[in-house]
């Protein structure tokens, strides 16, 4: 059976990528010389799709992704789709943030990254977090021009409203809209995914596996590091947490019944519903890259997708995704 592939920012690529979030803050300690051979690791897999933003740990993602690249052989970058984002300023080593929507930052932060990442051209640039002050015309107006410098091939949208993306997408053609969406975060189905298959947008994924707990392995929250941002958010806590450990148990069983880890079950879930969907799954260690990898060549059936969405289904899961400084800049359905 082979990978599933999704178009994405004008390139074929696998619907498995990468997220690099973790490979340099908000899930405890992280080795740069474990992550770079994961990344080598996932490369070799076939994984081509990296994601990055300019704020994870105060632009350490973007260098760690730079040095990985140097190392590639001029081919073997040609084959990359990086995606990186912009917009969330944040004081070192805190979860506060501003959001910056402004042209000259714009510019500024992509210079930044490109020269972080020692590319000439970013393959997909996102608006990490929307202003709500600057109307998103001025927005896509600042990135068209430097589309036009071919200093990005593609722009990108997260955690925007479906009437944001619109507007958006009447000024030039969005690439991909990125937002969380998982068996356990499902408000993108209700205006998102459909507005995205309408307009031809692709839409990425990202903690398709809950930060983890959908793969049934995460330790509970109280033995989790110290600096872990998982223990302050309100689904993994308290009754809710407990709520949700259930609901995940259930989901084991089910996979083993099918003869298949939970992740896998998880990401396949996402890929067998929606053929505009790309998933980043991240991982700091190789450990997990293989299975992963192997959801993107899952067929469920219509029985096991359903089991799935009624075992999941609205309101099944207890508490909010974000603490309320989590939902800054945020402009999707919450929930």
């Amino acid at each position: 059976m082979t990978q599933s592939i999704r178009r994405l920012a004008g390139q074929d690529v696998p619907a498995i990528g990468l997220g690099l979030m973790g490979m340099s803050e908000f899930y405890g300690a992280h080795d740069d010389g474990e992550s770079l051979a994961t990344l080598h690791a996932a490369f070799e897999l076939g994984v081509r799709h990296l994601d990055t933003a300019d704020t994870y740990g105060a632009g350490h993602n973007e260098q760690l992704l730079g040095r990985f690249v140097a190392e590639l052989k001029p081919a073997q970058r040609a084959e990359l789709l990086i995606a990186t984002k912009f917009g969330i300023n944040r004081p070192p080593g805190t979860y506060e943030r501003h959001i910056d929507n402004s042209p000259a930052y714009i510019r500024a932060a992509c210079e930044d990254s490109l020269k972080r990442l020692g590319v000439e051209q970013l393959g997909l640039y996102y608006v990490h977090r929307r202003d709500p002050v600057r109307p998103i015309e001025a927005v896509m107006d600042s990135l068209v021009a430097l589309k036009a410098e071919g200093k990005i091939a593609a722009i990108g949208l997260s955690e925007v409203s479906a009437q944001t993306l619109r507007r958006a997408h009447a000024v030039h053609p969005v690439a991909a809209l990125q937002s969380e969406y998982s068996l356990w975060e499902r408000a993108a189905e209700q205006e998102m995914l459909p507005t995205c298959a309408a307009l031809g947008v692709a839409f990425v994924a990202y903690s398709p596996l809950g930060r983890a707990l959908l793969s049934a392995t995460m330790p509970a929250t109280q033995d989790l590091a110290p600096d872990d941002f998982r223990r302050m958010l309100p689904r993994f806590n308290g009754a809710a947490g407990a709520h949700n450990r259930a609901l995940v148990a259930r989901l084991a069983e089910l996979a083993a019944a099918w003869g298949m880890p939970p992740s896998q079950l998880a990401l396949a879930w996402i890929l067998n519903k929606h053929p505009h969907v790309l998933v980043i799954p991240g991982t700091r260690r190789q450990t997990h890259l293989g299975s992963n990898w192997s959801a993107g060549q899952i067929d469920l059936n219509a029985v096991q997708v359903d089991a799935l969405d009624a075992l999941f289904a609205a309101g099944a899961v207890a508490g909010e995704r974000y603490t309320e400084g989590g939902w800054v800049g945020i402009e999707s359905v919450r929930s």
